[in-house]
């Protein structure tokens, strides 16, 4: 019998592709907060060393565990003061944008990587490569980032603060609405934690929505298909 049974590989090998991503991604979702806010007038992210790639800058404990376990997680917030924002933007306006920058930044390296994949997957094929461990592994890891990559902008776009849908939804609830819920950000974001650790009330929405993203990242990446229809 070896070391690890089956079922036990298969975790390692996930919580493994998910710290890939935990390093790369996770650092370059939060860098897009910051280089928005910048180009928005804000250098806030800047001063306090948070505009850098370096993923110890960006880690948060708790959103770090719940990434490796579950596939959804966070990273502490950059710093952002729309009062520094120029005026060609509302504060509210330029939270917005900002707030948007990070999941798009994370579907933006899910098409790229899935790019990747395709193109990965004619080569093996029209090389006549044998898939054997060391590709089945390459195809795994770049399947599980491309997932993990869709996850991470589909939960942090839900409107439930403090994630960013809830700064995009902010734009355009009455500014009255916004204050009161600040009151119980704290108490919202306990209950969220509550949620994702202890029942399963956000797996199938958030996987139906995944399920369309990866769908339509599908389709834009369809040229690929075609070419390698051509090659192969």
């Amino acid at each position: 019998m070896g070391l690890f049974s089956a079922g036990m590989q298969g975790a390692l090998f996930m919580i493994f592709a998910r710290l890939i991503v935990l390093l790369t991604s996770m650092p370059i979702h939060e860098y897009a907060h910051g280089w928005v806010a910048h180009k928005l007038g804000d250098d806030t992210a800047s001063y306090q060393g948070r505009l850098d790639f370096n993923p110890l800058a960006h880690l948060d404990p708790l959103g770090t565990i719940l990434l490796l376990f579950t596939g959804f997680g966070w990273a502490k917030p950059v710093p952002v003061n729309p009062r520094n924002f120029s005026r060609k933007v509302t504060m509210r306006g330029g939270m917005a944008l900002t707030s948007l920058a990070g999941p798009c930044a994370n579907i933006i390296l899910a098409f790229i990587i899935l790019c990747i994949y395709k193109i990965f997957l004619i080569a093996v094929q029209a090389l006549g490569v044998e898939v054997g461990n060391a590709v089945f592994v390459v195809m795994q890891i770049l399947s599980i980032m491309i997932t993990t990559n869709i996850s991470l902008a589909v939960f942090n776009l839900l409107p439930i603060p403090p994630l960013d849908g809830y700064n995009i939804l902010s734009y355009f609830i009455p500014a009255r609405w916004e204050y009161k819920i600040a009151q119980y950000r704290q108490y919202i974001f306990i209950g969220l934690l509550a949620v994702l650790m202890f029942t399963n009330v956000l797996s199938a929405p958030l996987n139906w929505l995944a399920n369309i993203v990866y769908r339509f990242l599908g389709f834009a990446t369809g040229f690929i298909d075609i070419i390698g229809r051509m090659i192969v």
